[in-house]
């Protein structure tokens, strides 16, 4: 009987027990649970509002590959105009094609100053057939050619007997071009539209004077007009110090909003 008294004094605390966990568990989820805080997803980056587009031309590409190791720094788009018959002219245009840049013969043209010319410069004298067999060995010299400008050329470009042959086997090819705007007498601008094809006129020379503080002051002048008028060519040389300071100040260019393009999306 002792037992059996004991047994059900047992069965009694198990159900309290368990009655009292179960009124435990209701009055916990009868709390009102506290609002967890929300974890906002982080702001993207503000956009950079465009101030304007700038291609740069590096001229004089041929000679040797000194300049290569800090062009391969250069993390933009870049024009390489490259000189045609030169010891490095193609391999300059080939290894600047791998490393993403594009690339246009710089061809020699005659001008009004009394100076050495290179090989095969196009004259005002020569007959058509002889400016296209010029035309044609130097495109054949380079690689990957997309477009044409002229190296020197103030006599030629302003001679429109010249640039209407030279005019009509770029369009015979597809290719565009870019005059140096060596002479206010050019006359490449009005026949290029007679004629169809893309053109592009140099904005600013950026290395006449090659020390650095000079090319600086070019940049800042290339980018007020990239920002005044949308877009903007300027023109350097495969030398040292412009190469550098594209190198240093193109970043900083990018971060203020101007986007670095190729040549061949600023011709109209």
């Amino acid at each position: 009987m002792k037992e059996k008294k004991g047994i059900n004094f047992l069965v009694l605390i198990l159900l309290l027990a368990v009655i009292t966990e179960g009124l435990i568990i209701l009055h916990l989820l009868a709390r009102p649970e506290k609002a967890r805080p929300i974890k906002m997803p982080p702001k993207p980056p503000a956009a950079v509002e465009l101030k304007g587009k700038i291609a740069i031309v590096l001229d004089d590409w041929g000679y040797n590959l000194n300049n290569f190791s800090i062009l391969k720094k250069i993390k933009a788009p870049l024009t390489l105009s490259v000189l045609p018959n030169l010891p490095f002219s193609k391999k300059v245009s080939s290894e600047g094609h791998a490393l993403g840049c594009e690339i246009i013969l710089h061809l020699p043209m005659e001008p009004k100053e009394k100076m050495g010319l290179e090989k095969n410069t196009i004259l005002t004298s020569m007959n058509e057939k002889t400016i296209r067999n010029i035309l044609s060995s130097a495109l054949e010299s380079i690689a990957y050619a997309k477009g044409i400008s002229n190296h020197m050329g103030s006599k030629a470009t302003s001679d429109r007997r010249v640039m209407t042959v030279i005019f009509g086997e770029l369009k015979k090819r597809q290719l565009y071009f870019l005059d140096s705007y060596v002479s206010g007498d050019s006359v490449c601008a009005d026949l290029a539209g007679r004629a169809g094809i893309r053109f592009a006129r140099r904005d600013i020379f950026l290395d006449n004077q090659s020390t650095p503080a000079s090319i600086k002051e070019e940049i800042k002048r290339l980018k007020a007009r990239a920002n005044r008028y949308g877009s903007a060519v300027g023109i350097g040389h495969d030398r040292k110090n412009t190469l550098e300071v594209l190198s240093q100040v193109i970043p900083q260019l990018e971060k203020e909003g101007y986007e670095f393009v190729y040549l061949s999306e600023l011709v109209k």
